[in-house]
């Protein structure tokens, strides 16, 4: 009977130990979900799209979707996609916005749509560092880009606009940190310690002085509406928060989105300019 006693807990102590040691293992494969296949630009249906390539400092070859802008007169987007799937994914997104007349630049991520190497949250920053330098060699100036951040790539633009120039920052799902999403997943875990990609959006925004637009859905299940309250609350002025009660995590592009931020625009990018 003693032994028993005793070895229940140590038995207990040794399957938490190895669900925290498989969390630590594993942890770039739950934050990182790539889809690796080549991405067709063709699907998007836009005519004057191009495949670009964009290298890295560390000699990575990146694919980029990239459609110019209607005029001098519009802006220019780098989008930041979320951590599943690849570009083609955001097709339908990269379309409309070539209807509006404006310039896109949709960026895969080292490892996604058959780009080379592995996904990291170093790996990521530069990623967008380097899509961003394509930008001066096309001869756009800094204040027309507008940096959009899709959940994962929410951290990505922030990092990236406490770094350059840009017009204005669009933040949809947006999160306070990687460590906050996990410590809601894993609350037994010590997270805290085990997280490596940390992507802490919401220490860094307080240093940008551009127009934040912060986008939540009211039923979002993996990035919670009260995480982009609090990125909005640290967010300097000029901002504006919009709340779609009834979207999910996926659905704010259906709730209205592209009329929010062409609003947005309409009413901060402008000023800018």
């Amino acid at each position: 009977m003693k032994t028993a006693l005793i070895a229940t807990p140590v038995l207990a102590v040794v399957l938490y130990g190895l669900l925290v040691g498989l969390l630590a293992w594993q942890q770039r494969r739950f934050l990182y979900l790539p889809d690796r296949r080549r991405p067709n630009l063709a699907s998007t249906g836009v005519a004057d799209a191009q495949a670009v390539t964009l290298t890295t400092r560390d000699g990575l070859d990146l694919l980029a979707w990239w459609v110019p802008p209607a005029d001098a007169t519009m802006p220019v987007v780098l989008y930041l996609h979320g951590n599943g799937g690849n570009i083609e994914y955001r097709g339908r997104r990269f379309a409309q916005a070539s209807r509006l007349g404006w310039g896109m630049l949709l960026l895969d991520y080292r490892g996604y749509g058959g780009n080379p190497g592995t996904p990291t949250e170093a790996g990521l920053l530069e990623d967008a560092r380097t899509a961003y330098a394509w930008f001066a060699t096309d001869g756009i100036a800094a204040p027309r880009i507008v940096l959009w951040g899709e959940s994962l790539g929410t951290g990505v633009a922030v990092n990236l606009a406490t770094e350059t120039t840009v017009g204005a920052l669009l933040l949809e799902s947006p999160y306070t940190s990687i460590v906050a999403i996990a410590q809601r997943r894993f609350p037994y875990a010590p997270v805290d310690w085990l997280i490596r990609d940390r992507f802490d959006l919401i220490g860094r925004i307080a240093g940008i002085r551009v127009p934040v637009l912060v986008m939540t859905a009211g039923r979002d299940r993996i990035v919670p509406a009260a995480m982009g309250r609090a990125v909005f609350a640290v967010a300097n002025e000029p901002k504006r928060f919009w709340f779609a009660a009834e979207a999910g995590h996926n659905g704010l592009a259906e709730a209205g989105l592209f009329d929010t931020v062409q609003a947005f625009l309409r009413d901060y990018w402008k000023a800018g300019q």
